[in-house]
């Protein structure tokens, strides 16, 4: 199995939090800190235990918490970039547990968090391996970003991983478009180390795309 991308940790994904409860939003928040300061500030020999336990607080958010879809979100996330700093066809589980974590955020409220759901599933439908391997499948990918970009149309992920899929299909052109859009994006209040990676993530690929442009 292909290594999956780091990056899928998607999924910075979340946006405002103001329908949950305050204790919810002060748990889903640290959750959300954590997932960024491993993802972008640990060392990344180190990010597979680091993933591994923030996992823990994530699976008990929703056995806490069954019936609030962001914990749902989250719980995928945080599987998802598990299973990318892992890598290898042991990774494969997670990308499907995280697949059933935000298939099931969206039988609760496929509008939570400004359709992050929608983007965070996308982007591991775009990054696992297709059939007989896995269930990877760009089709379905490009079929849920768009759903994401309708609740979301100036999210910075939403158009960060719009403009991967764009790249990935050699659309460059429209790539160039989106992710000069995710740059423009605003700036999440708490979120400050998720959006400084994920402006990086989109530097980078803009450079691998103007390339293919020249």
């Amino acid at each position: 199995m292909k290594r999956l991308s780091v990056c899928l940790l998607l999924a910075a994904l979340s946006q405002s939090v103001w329908a949950l409860e305050p204790a919810d939003q002060q748990r889903l928040n640290g959750i959300q800190q954590s997932w960024a300061h491993i993802q972008y500030e640990v060392a990344e020999k180190q990010r597979v235990a680091a993933f591994e336990q923030l996992s823990s607080e994530a699976t008990a958010f929703t056995t806490q918490r069954p019936a609030v879809a962001e914990a749902w979100i989250w719980k995928g996330i945080v599987t998802s970039s598990w299973a990318g700093a892992q890598g290898g066809l042991g990774a494969l589980g997670k990308a499907k547990d995280a697949k059933a974590d935000l298939e099931k955020a969206l039988t609760l409220d496929p509008k939570a968090l400004q359709g992050s759901a929608y983007t965070s599933l996308a982007a591991l439908y775009d990054r696992v391996p297709g059939w007989p391997i896995g269930f990877g499948d760009s089709d379905k990918a490009e079929q849920l970003l768009k759903q994401a970009l309708q609740l979301n149309p100036e999210g910075i992920d939403s158009l960060y991983f719009w403009g991967d899929h764009l790249y990935r299909q050699k659309r460059y052109a429209e790539a160039r478009v989106a992710l000069l859009k995710a740059q423009q994006a605003a700036p999440r209040p708490g979120r400050e180390t998720a959006d400084a990676g994920r402006r990086k993530e989109i530097a980078a690929l803009l450079v691998d795309v103007n390339k293919k442009l020249d």
